[in-house]
């Protein structure tokens, strides 16, 4: 008892030496009389937090024996704890902040072992935030991108439990494909980008049976959406009045195509099947092309002859994958164009259970439910008492599956 109060006394006579296994210990000390959130601790615990933050930092070039103490007094938890309290905007501000400065600083691997083992950094990224609060969104949003560069072979493991069927990563990241707010939308797209060039097969299995064609659908059709917008634009503004916004319209497709073409140019073969089939059958083809084609009057949406040829010449510009381009073109060139008419169109209102119909429509389920169904049945197949019609099953269907080139 004694012992243990001589090093509180240790810690507080060095506390100003803030880069210290000392004052860490005293951080520590802190905490544990702290442990519930009122109007009076509030800012003695957000600056708790930020020290025990540049002591971390510093222990990661300076000091591992910072991260043991860390680890050993599951400190974390502390962070989560304060989180789970509701205990208000500023707090949870001012953690999301202070966790990004945290892994957008630490440079050692053994040190983000430490901080991602227990799977607090999991829990804080399916916490419930209020995502209305705009500032609370944006370093939320700014936490998972920073997360996400810290991606690799090594520490995907701590992200993609394939025993349970859960990447909180990545799912939770996806919802805010559609965001409002551009900033945001465009963290998406980084964070994507950086699970896909991890080559982990059993992650990428995942990404494509459980969110490829989700994500993809509901990606098409919000993209198929911001062209009819544009094509609006375009028509309504026959005095040129909106050139501002048309240029901002232009702009955010062409950013679309940017995106489309960085994933495919990762080459990951079975991901690329499912884009490039939701992009030739769900918008390139229904929309931009059955455009060009005529203009009886139909069900289905249609643009402008001169902006659709406007947008495929930027498809053939800015997207570069040999298979979906040469297909696109072979349809322009060389297809059988009647399949667009009117006759083929009611066919296959009658012929709904065809997956092969080219069609713009908006998916049957939002992305975030696509997502909750898919976790459910992932759950349920875990649970599954092994007999001798499943034993087995996974690792058949893994050797079928073929490998990114």
């Amino acid at each position: 008892m004694f012992g243990r109060s001589r090093s509180w006394v240790v810690g507080q006579g060095k506390s100003k030496n803030i880069h210290s296994l000392d004052h860490l210990k005293y951080m520590y000390h802190v905490l544990t009389k702290n442990t519930t959130v009122t109007d009076h601790n509030r800012n003695l615990l957000v600056e708790t937090i930020r020290s025990i933050t540049e002591i971390l930092i510093w222990g990661d070039q300076n000091d591992s024996s910072v991260f043991d103490f860390f680890l050993e007094k599951n400190m974390f938890a502390f962070f989560l704890n304060i989180l789970r309290q509701r205990s208000g905007r500023y707090v949870c501000v001012q953690l999301l902040q202070t966790l990004n400065i945290l892994f957008e600083n630490i440079s050692h691997e053994t040190s983000l072992y430490y901080l991602l083992s227990n799977n607090h950094v999991n829990s804080i990224i399916v916490h419930k935030f209020d995502f209305s609060d705009e500032e609370i969104m944006a370093y939320y949003i700014s936490f998972l991108k920073t997360l996400s560069l810290k991606l690799n072979n090594h520490t995907v493991h701590f992200f993609y439990n394939e025993h349970t069927n859960d990447f909180a990563l990545y799912t939770e990241a996806i919802k805010f494909f559609n965001h409002p707010e551009s900033m945001v939308r465009i963290a998406v797209r980084t964070i994507t980008l950086n699970v896909y060039k991890v080559d982990n097969q059993h992650m990428l299995h995942y990404i494509r049976d459980k969110t490829a064609v989700p994500y993809f659908s509901n990606l098409v059709w919000f993209i198929g959406s911001h062209v009819i917008e544009l094509d609006k634009c375009v028509q309504t503004d026959e005095e040129h009045k909106n050139r501002g916004k048309l240029s901002d319209l232009v702009a955010e497709h062409l950013d679309h195509l940017h995106y489309l073409n960085d994933i495919l140019i990762i080459n990951c073969e079975f991901l690329n099947d499912v884009l490039t089939d939701h992009l030739l059958n769900r918008l390139f083809l229904p929309l931009y092309v059955y455009s060009l084609v005529g203009q009886e009057q139909s069900e289905d949406r249609k643009i402008n002859p001169q902006v659709s040829l406007y947008l495929l010449s930027q498809v053939f510009l800015i997207i570069h994958y040999q298979p979906l381009v040469s297909a696109l073109a072979d349809v322009i060139l060389n297809g059988d164009l009647s399949m667009f008419s009117v006759q083929a169109e009611h066919n296959a209102h009658k012929s709904s259970a065809n997956t092969g119909v080219r069609r713009f429509t908006k998916p049957v389920e939002s992305l975030e439910r696509s997502l909750e169904m898919n976790r459910q049945r992932g759950r349920k197949k875990t649970q599954k008492r092994p007999n001798y019609k499943n034993v087995g099953e996974e690792e058949e269907e893994e050797r079928e599956i073929p490998k990114s080139s």
